[in-house]
């Protein structure tokens, strides 16, 4: 998943709004070889064929997530001269300790990135240019690996650092039940609508949105989703880019942030929100106690599963009829260490994820989101009534819209531990005002780029 970040110190960081795979409307990139880092170069020569000699791969994986693992089980089965050795934390410690792993002699082969501006001013992560030739990538959509790149000033251009096991799409998850005891008979095409729900539901007795905030702010979910229609959203990606004047403390920003206080104090979110993690958010929604989840397509098989037949999923509406779909989007973001020991056959497994058949089926069905790849290549279906054909046809239409942002915790290395995560969790139970949010997550910002 997206969520992210805890602060310690680095240096500037910067994230570039995200395309999705499909139907993505591709935007100029820089050369391939075009490098972030003056110390950081491509290596010549790269081997694109595994061998038949024993190989461990080390991953760093992100816990609760299960793709990467029955990704590597996968490809163990298809090569089994390769094993992998998967250690997995949660992602906030995975933030914290990135930098340190990877410049040990213990490096993994294979790792979550947290961020990459960072990672590769301080050579610590592999230019995969020699392997986007080698392997052709090419092939894929300019806009899929656009934001895996890192250039002299911003994120989005120059070489590339890192590939998607999976590109997702994020929206509203919704009871089918609950929804018709509230009368709701299709999604909302409008803010107002969908706060005329949520406000139905509290009246009705049933529980609006299930949404945790606790060590990870899971409100910045439906506050990123309001302030993306809120205003023009190239302002927030102008923001993420950390382009020259770009600020947080914006009329839209502003109204996102009035708009969660004032669900807030309606008992929209649940009262333990500050108390309630990831995990516990997704198990009450599970239960039934909560009309809607604000979340991303990762979650669409797990609930299959556990909700058969009675989970659905909207794109967040626009503020006005007609208007168009804006949602966070990311890969699940995987880059090779500098320090790897067997660097050809972990850019092998990334490019196996992409291109096999049963690897890309793996992506749709336990990770819920595209597998991207080569453009020519089918996304592999999924069963019909189902919330997994949900998210990815909503993935389509969001590529096809071209309205995929990324998310503002991913601004810079710090923001979301530093600002945004004790803002909100201040906001939500009355200690912080909309107006005290805005600046002061712009204040952070603002100190993590004078870094």
């Amino acid at each position: 998943m997206a969520e992210l970040l805890t602060g310690f110190p680095r240096r500037r960081t910067v994230l570039l709004a995200s395309l999705l795979a499909i139907g993505v409307t591709a935007t100029a990139c820089s050369a391939p070889g075009e490098d972030r880092s003056s110390n950081s170069k491509p290596d010549a020569a790269v081997k694109t064929e595994l061998g038949t000699d024993p190989i461990t791969l080390e991953m760093y994986a992100e816990t609760g997530f299960p793709l990467a693992k029955a990704l590597a089980d996968e490809f163990s089965k298809q090569h089994s001269n390769v094993k992998f050795n998967i250690r997995e934390d949660q992602f906030t410690v995975i933030v914290e300790n990135a930098p340190r792993v990877m410049a040990s002699d213990n490096s993994p082969d294979i790792i979550r990135l947290p961020t990459m501006v960072d990672l590769v001013k301080d050579d610590l992560l592999k230019n995969l240019d020699p392997y986007f030739t080698a392997y052709g990538w090419d092939k894929f959509p300019a806009s899929q690996l656009m934001q895996l790149r890192v250039g002299a000033d911003t994120r989005g251009t120059g070489s590339l650092y890192g590939m998607g096991l999976g590109y997702s799409v994020t929206g509203v998850f919704y009871n089918k039940k609950l929804a018709s005891q509230i009368g709701m008979t299709q999604p909302p095409a409008t803010v107002a609508e969908f706060e005329q729900l949520l406000a139905k539901a509290k009246t009705g007795g049933v529980q609006p949105i299930m949404q945790f905030n606790k060590n990870t702010a899971g409100i910045n979910f439906p506050h990123q989703a309001l302030q993306n229609q809120f205003g023009d959203p190239t302002q927030v990606a102008d923001w993420i880019f950390q382009k020259p004047g770009a600020t947080f403390d914006t009329p839209a920003a502003l109204k996102a942030t009035q708009a969660i206080q004032k669900w807030a104090q309606a008992g929209y979110f649940p009262k333990d929100a500050n108390a309630l993690d990831y995990a516990g958010m997704v198990g009450e929604f599970q239960k039934g106690n909560g009309l809607f989840m604000f979340n991303g397509d990762w979650e669409s098989a797990n609930l299959d599963k556990a909700m058969p037949g009675n989970v659905g999923f909207f794109l967040f509406p626009s503020e006005t009829a007609g208007g168009k779909h804006v949602a966070m989007s990311a890969p699940n973001t995987f880059g090779v260490s500098a320090k790897a020991k067997n660097p050809d056959a972990a850019a092998y497994f990334l490019n196996w994820v992409h291109t096999n058949a049963t690897a890309r089926e793996i992506a749709v069905k336990v990770g819920g989101s595209s597998p991207g790849g080569p453009s020519d290549l089918p996304v592999p279906a999924a069963a019909a009534n189902t919330v997994l054909a949900e998210t990815l046809k909503a993935s389509q239409q969001l590529g096809a819209e071209n309205g995929a942002v990324d998310f503002t915790a991913n601004a810079t290395g710090g923001i979301f531990a530093a600002a945004i995560t004790p803002e909100l969790q201040k906001l939500v139970a009355g200690q912080q005002t909309p107006e005290g949010y805005v600046k002061a997550v712009q204040a952070e910002y603002a100190k993590e780029l004078s870094r």
